[in-house]
């Protein structure tokens, strides 16, 4: 009877602590649970537009946290950014083209209130080592402070309108090969990398004017359109000519256009990076601008939070890009043992839009 009378409250108490344990176990789960439901909810799925060149940095999972941490979980699909302005904006939320004449556009036809600049990148032009001594003796590349110019752009581009032949210049046996001296670009009449080819070359044929009239620009058009006509198959988007230029090597692209931040980023991911390729700066040359457009309220927090979040600033010079903090772009090199110039003092601004859609519109319509 002593020992009922001691188990008995004992097993109750035993069973109100099970049932309280079991009550607040499944009320920490529904809580949980409700939480997640608030948390999901408050995510929201932003789709955009975005050149190729950006594809590999809204794919970084860091990138991911810190956007859903703002709420946002963004979606990409990489479209050339001349190519963006053509496309129905109804199922997008932003743009992010290259190159502030495609942002302007688009901007323009989006009826966007304010658009939201992140980083930028100078155009240079990805060659080869082996090259290098061949381009000096011929006046058309210099070294200075550790970094390769093209210091006479005038010289170089002439060559290649005139149909010159790698294998006529000078003690050339490097690459000693009938094939003519062009560099490689992308489409004109899609990506922004060829646009910024042209406002290049055009500059230079302009005496070293930007194109700012009709007359100019019917003055150097010949001269430009033969750097475009004369490459054959062109790709739409960034990325291809430097896939080319990565994979297939010196013999199929010897000088192509490209974006700086392609060769940085190319180089810093590997284990070692590749002591054959060198990165050409063009004298003058000019900075493409990465301009977020947005077409409503989930676009525009894109935008802001690419332009103002620190850390998604720092993250962008780990692509290769600049940004306003330059001492973030010195430390990116400084880690990965990269050499490029930390600012560049020749440099130039596209033609308005308009003269430039009229150039690329006039070679456009020598393709057909």
């Amino acid at each position: 009877m002593e020992i009922k009378r001691v188990l008995g409250p004992l097993l109750a108490v035993v069973l109100l602590i099970g049932i309280g344990a079991a009550t607040y176990t499944s009320y920490q789960r529904n809580h949980a649970i409700e939480a997640a439901k608030l948390v999901s909810a408050a995510v929201v799925e932003v789709k955009g537009m975005v050149g190729s060149e950006k594809e590999s940095y809204f794919s970084d999972p860091r990138v991911i946290e810190i956007l859903a941490s703002k709420g946002l979980r963004v979606k990409v699909e990489k479209v050339g950014s001349r190519e963006i302005i053509s496309r129905d904006f109804s199922t997008y939320d932003f743009a992010f083209p290259a190159g502030a004449p495609a942002a302007l556009a688009l901007q323009n036809k989006a009826r966007a209130k304010q658009v939201y600049p992140t980083f930028f990148t100078p155009m240079a032009i990805a060659s080869w080592v082996q090259l290098v001594p061949v381009l000096e003796k011929e006046g058309l590349v210099k070294k200075i402070n550790d970094a390769y110019y093209i210091v006479d752009m005038k010289k170089l581009l002439n060559l290649s309108e005139k149909g010159t032949r790698w294998r006529e210049l000078k003690d050339n046996t490097a690459y000693n090969t009938g094939k003519s001296i062009l560099i490689s670009s992308t489409d004109v009449r899609k990506s922004n990398s060829a646009a910024m080819y042209l406002s290049l070359a055009s500059y230079v044929a302009n005496d070293n004017n930007v194109v700012d009239d009709n007359e100019q620009a019917n003055k150097v058009l010949p001269f430009v359109s033969s750097l475009f006509l004369r490459q054959g198959l062109q790709e739409s988007s960034s990325s291809g000519p430097f896939e080319d230029y990565t994979t297939m090597g010196m013999g199929k692209a010897p000088l192509v256009m490209i974006y700086e931040s392609q060769f940085l980023e190319y180089q810093s991911k590997r284990p070692k990076p590749n002591a054959d390729m060198v990165l050409l700066y063009p004298q003058p040359t000019i900075y493409t601008k990465h301009i977020v457009v947005p077409f409503n309220e989930n676009g525009r927090r894109v935008g802001e939070a690419l332009a103002t979040d620190p850390a998604l600033q720092k993250l962008a010079t780990e692509y290769g890009y600049r940004t306003a903090n330059a001492d973030q772009f010195s430390e990116f090199l400084q880690n990965k043992k990269l050499q490029a110039p930390t600012s560049l003092v020749d440099v130039i601004d596209p033609p308005s839009f308009e003269i430039l859609e009229r150039m690329i519109q006039t070679i456009e319509k020598k393709f057909q």
